[in-house]
């Protein structure tokens, strides 16, 4: 591999400009491994958002109470035992959603050491600025799966209102904080899918949904910021409508969609970040270590040549699982060397 002359950040930006990186980028949604270089990217959320997650659980702003998942590795989750807006009561949810007092903040003093102790080397590292998971996902979680997808079918009005609220309050802190994180990318996110199918239709998604997403991508289009979408699962049919917003990227990109025909289709108009799943042959107890070396190689063979491809990916294992820790090190290590080689072979 020949010596690089543009910074991991510099070559994951360049991906979202829709120009020809020098390598692959490449990341995990892991922890790095020991030895690995600077990521390509690091996400900073507000402090007042993001307490949950930094004590590994507990209430969020809005009073739902999430819980880790052992077998995530941790990930969390809302506590299934205790919606907080049950259908019933989604009529009258300004008496439960209640947003919190923003007067008074100083964004400086909440956001600036906050950064500072991420430790992120804003010269080697692209910072994605993070504000919530979604807003399917947060009806969702003040609702439950069951209520809240009967939520848009029997309550329209309510859950328009309720959208309209969160994305206001959502806003107020965008507005709040860009100038003062400075970020180099605008990341939204929402999982409106599972693996086999969406959770709701591409025009359920227009109506309600895309909207909100659309305040905060108008504000990336205003900055000149790069702009990524989280949305797992099987979620292609959405992606004209991220397209035509103004999204410069999208991950995880998990391998249920058509990768190759969303690569013809819209070329480096939209990076594809992820493309590598831990499934079928890759999850049996004797599988080979080159077997999962050459998965990463063909994943990186088939979306990378021409550029608008980085490669993330791993093995979402328990907490505490040697051999699956021994896979991703596989995973990544490979993922290393042949994205760093690749376009020089091209």
């Amino acid at each position: 591999m020949g010596l690089h002359k543009l910074t991991p950040r510099e070559n994951y930006l360049t991906v979202l400009r829709g120009e020809v990186p020098e390598w692959v980028p490449h990341y995990t949604y892991g922890p790095p491994a020991q030895d690995a270089p600077p990521p390509a990217n690091a996400m900073f959320e507000p402090p007042m958002l993001a307490a949950h997650r930094v004590n590994g659980g507990g209430r969020d702003i809005w009073g739902v109470n999430y819980l880790p998942t052992e077998s995530t590795g941790q990930a969390l989750i809302p506590d299934n035992s205790e919606f907080i807006l049950p259908l019933e009561k989604l009529p009258r949810w300004r008496e439960v959603i209640k947003a919190p007092d923003l007067g008074g903040i100083d964004w400086e003093r909440m956001c600036l050491p906050a950064l500072e102790k991420q430790g992120i080397d804003r010269t080697q590292t692209a910072l994605f600025l993070s504000l919530h998971v979604g807003y399917f996902q947060l009806l969702m979680s003040f609702m439950g799966f069951e209520d809240g997808l009967l939520a848009f079918y029997e309550e329209p009005d309510a859950v328009h209102e309720l959208l309209d609220y969160l994305s206001e309050f959502y806003m107020k802190i965008a507005d709040a904080t860009l100038d003062i994180v400075k970020p180099d990318i605008l990341m939204l996110a929402d999982d409106t899918a599972a693996w086999n199918s969406p959770f709701i239709s591409a025009d359920m998604y227009r109506e309600f949904i895309l909207p909100h997403h659309a305040k905060f991508a108008r504000r990336g289009r205003e900055r000149g910021l790069p702009m990524t979408m989280h949305n797992c699962g099987k979620c292609e049919g959405v992606l004209d409508m991220l397209v035509d917003m103004g999204i410069n990227g999208w991950d995880p990109a998990q391998s249920c969609n058509d990768l190759a025909g969303i690569k013809r289709k819209y070329g480096n108009k939209l990076a594809i970040t992820g493309g590598w799943d831990a499934r079928g042959r890759l999850l049996e107890a004797d599988v080979t270590d080159e077997e999962i070396r050459q998965s990463v190689r063909d994943v990186i063979d088939a979306l990378a040549p021409g550029g608008g491809y980085a490669f993330a990916g791993g093995y979402l294992v328990p907490t505490g699982d040697a051999e699956a820790a021994r896979r991703n090190a596989i995973v990544s290590g490979e993922a290393a060397r042949y994205c760093g080689e690749f376009y020089e072979r091209q």
